[in-house]
């Protein structure tokens, strides 16, 4: 997500991720973040237990746009996106070079937007367009 800086910090935002390492940097952005417990890839509990979360945050933001670049709780706000009514944006992440990983399959037809780093799978999938390297 720092990639697309440009992007985002010219407009008003609030972040939604885990507590690690590379996510406290928010923390000394002075954003607004609403900190989830960590749900991590194919874990059914958490996934189940974020997402009446999730569905808060969305219906107390109503966010214009939605994007995510991560595995963890994509699903949950690409299914909370098409449910509200919101663009979903997905971002596959740049290790991701001859499939989509098992998130991306699963917002593919959910997504308004698809993004790869891999020209090679934007030719593989319909949906996904290539832009450049994040």
């Amino acid at each position: 997500m720092r990639g697309l800086e440009p992007f985002w910090s010219e407009h008003e935002r609030v972040w939604v991720t885990d507590q690690k390492k590379d996510t406290q940097i928010l923390n000394n952005w002075q954003e607004i973040v609403y900190w989830l417990p960590y749900q991590g890839p194919r874990q059914l509990i958490p996934f189940v237990l974020n997402f009446p979360k999730i569905l808060q945050i969305v219906a107390l933001e109503r966010p214009d746009i939605i994007i995510s670049t991560g595995a963890n709780i994509a699903v949950n706000f690409a299914i909370a996106a098409k449910f509200f009514g919101n663009h979903f944006i997905y971002v596959e992440s740049i290790s991701r070079s001859q499939e989509l990983s098992l998130s991306g399959k699963l917002v593919y037809f959910l997504c308004n937007e698809l993004y790869v780093q891999w020209p090679e799978l934007s030719a593989k999938y319909s949906k996904a367009a290539f832009k450049g390297y994040i």
